[in-house]
């Protein structure tokens, strides 16, 4: 079972800090962190949200089956209940040399009553592997340092504006942080399109081999873990690349196999569905309906 770490003043002590000056919010430099050795860190869960920048980190990362380097600042995002591990060798290694940054932690209480409470489970980004990291120009690592420090001075003295002040902040560091991930996507376009294209090949194989009849329809998750990537990655990659979702990438190979078979086979509509992964006939016919104005039987008819 992983161990929990409910408050942000359970952390700080994990981590060897004093204790967080605000008890819902609470910045830590990286330089300052020391892990102790305990055996919580080999599976654990947060109950508060991390987002944090490492900078002038030498950083090897892994998309898909293929590494690329940077040296530039790279952020990461946590949700609470997000299970994480460190390993004792990596725990070792950053108590030699913690590096330069900053991670921030922020309590789901403290959202409370603002609007941000459920906006901030919107953004995909806090579902995204340690391997799909946002990397930063110099330029945004200032911007994102300067959010950071402008939260970490409002929570030194604590008013009645205190708690307004530090969500807009928040809320403002999301923003740049989703705008410069959609640039990432840009940016990258050949790490990308390498994922697009041995994504397309992953649904071309299941269908052709009718893995459908084993495993029944490819799921998000299924390709996601075929690919390397968490399914919120793969989702708002493809959104940037072709306007379209994972989940409407399968659809549209599964309505082009379908169109296949309907017009090169003398497959009954519900032996197709069958073939397809479909569970019940109602639901394929329903779908190709839906993405064709038409029924499977008169795409049939109107084709011969």
């Amino acid at each position: 079972m992983p161990e929990k770490i409910a408050t942000i003043s359970q952390f700080h002590r994990l981590l060897s800090l004093s204790e967080p000056l605000h008890p819902l919010v609470s910045l830590i430099r990286v330089s300052d962190m020391r892990f102790r050795y305990t055996p919580v860190w080999q599976r654990f869960f947060t109950g508060f949200y991390s987002i944090s920048m490492k900078r002038n980190v030498q950083a090897r990362v892994k998309y898909g089956r293929h590494y690329y380097d940077y040296d530039r600042g790279v952020m990461n995002f946590i949700a609470p209940r997000q299970i994480q591990s460190l390993e004792i060798e990596e725990i070792n290694a950053i108590n030699k040399e913690c590096g330069i940054g900053y991670a921030l932690q922020i309590h789901p209480d403290f959202l409370l009553g603002h609007r941000l409470a459920s906006d901030i489970q919107e953004f995909g980004f806090f579902s995204y592997a340690v391997n799909e990291a946002l990397h930063l120009s110099e330029k945004e690592e200032k911007n994102i340092e300067e959010i950071f420090l402008n939260i970490e001075e409002e929570y030194q003295h604590i008013d009645r504006h205190t708690e307004a002040i530090i969500i807009s902040q928040i809320e403002l560091l999301l923003s740049y942080s989703n705008r410069f991930y959609e640039r990432q996507f840009m940016t990258r376009k050949a790490v990308s399109h390498d994922i697009l294209i041995r994504m397309e090949q992953l649904l071309h194989n299941y269908f052709n081999r009718e893995k459908t009849l084993q495993n029944g329809l490819p799921t998000v998750e299924y390709l996601a873990g075929e690919l390397g990537v968490t399914p919120h990655y793969l989702s708002d990659m493809l959104r940037s690349l072709t306007g379209q979702n994972a989940q409407q990438h399968i659809h549209e190979k599964l309505i082009e196999k379908a169109k296949e078979y309907l017009t090169a086979s003398n497959l009954s509509v519900a032996e197709i569905a069958y073939r397809l992964g479909f569970e019940y006939p109602q639901s394929f016919h329903k779908l190709f309906k839906r993405k064709t104005s038409i029924s499977p039987l008169q795409f049939r008819m109107s084709f011969n």
